[in-house]
């Protein structure tokens, strides 16, 4: 029964990659904990991306629109697999992710070619045409207003890279920061290598979320913040090294900082805005988690 509902809610929202092949779809973890169960699917029009949406896109409309998430993952993978359980639990709370690479149909270690920088452009380029698409199912839908650019690792330095679009409302820099001179030899081949100049490109509030001192990238993301006062900033810590939680269930421990940012940075939850601002804030309430913050961040 579950897989006919499936198949009609993919057909009714008009995903058919060809008139013979219906699109690849995976539902994991049973779609998620929030509110709106999540299909992890490949669309037409979008190759080499895989898109988490809610099954059930009739519940959304001009007056409720999916703010957006463009991810890109660690490694340069090209591939979602290791951030799927994070994203979905992400977009079960009500967000349109749109992550860079093919959509993993097994839970093994991506093997394949690297993922491009332009690839998170080509998202949000996707999410503009859609929402202005009257034959789109999602049409009117998408809150192209509020639109989250984040990534790990090397996703982290595809998102630095394409800061300064101005379509961006938020960034979210994971396990990730920019190198410097002295250690730029450290970067794996076919990585972006913005200099540190890029980071006055951005122009939107930006969180740096870290796995502690013991994180590969934690130098360069803390160096990273630590440049930025012209925009508000803040960078948080779990000490669980490079790796994150992302592949824990439902994404583990990330997904509650993540998901309070995007709360309240695209959807401008009070609540959630809680979790950051103030000496007593949520998040140092929640065992293990530091924050520092800049001068503009509490304005």
């Amino acid at each position: 029964m579950k897989k006919l509902v499936l198949s009609f809610i993919l057909c009714g929202m008009g995903m058919l990659v060809n008139a013979q092949e219906a699109p690849k779809s995976r539902i994991i973890e049973d779609g998620g904990t929030g509110p709106y169960k999540v299909v992890m699917t490949e669309v037409a029009g979008l190759p080499e991306h895989t898109v988490f949406t809610p099954q059930d896109l009739s519940v959304f409309s001009a007056e409720k629109q999916l703010p957006v998430l463009v991810w890109g993952n660690g490694a340069c993978a090209n591939s979602p697999w290791e951030h799927m359980n994070f994203l979905n639990e992400i977009a079960s709370n009500g967000f349109l992710v749109l992550a860079t690479g093919i959509i993993p149909m097994t839970d093994e270690w991506y093997q394949g070619p690297m993922s491009r920088t332009e690839q998170q452009i080509e998202s949000i380029d996707w999410a503009f045409a859609q929402n202005a698409d009257p034959q789109s199912p999602y049409y009117q839908k998408i809150d192209v207003k509020n639109i989250c650019v984040a990534g790990m690792s090397c996703g982290g330095l595809q998102t630095l890279f394409n800061c300064a679009d101005p379509r961006i409302k938020a960034l979210m820099i994971c396990n990730s920061g920019l190198f410097n001179r002295d250690n730029a030899g450290q970067a794996v081949g076919g990585m972006p290598m913005p200099p540190k100049e890029k980071l006055k490109e951005i122009h939107t509030p930006i969180m740096y979320l870290l796995g502690g001192p013991e994180d590969i990238a934690y130098g360069n993301g803390m160096d990273d913040f630590h440049r930025i006062d012209h925009v508000p900033a803040c960078a948080i810590n779990y000490p669980v090294g490079h790796g994150g939680t992302y592949r824990e269930a439902h994404g583990g421990e990330f997904t509650i900082p993540a998901l309070a940012w995007l709360n309240w940075q695209l959807k401008g939850d009070a609540e959630a805005k809680k979790m950051f601002v103030g000496e007593d804030c949520g998040l140092l309430k929640r065992e293990k988690w530091t924050i520092e913050k800049n001068g503009l961040f509490e304005k």
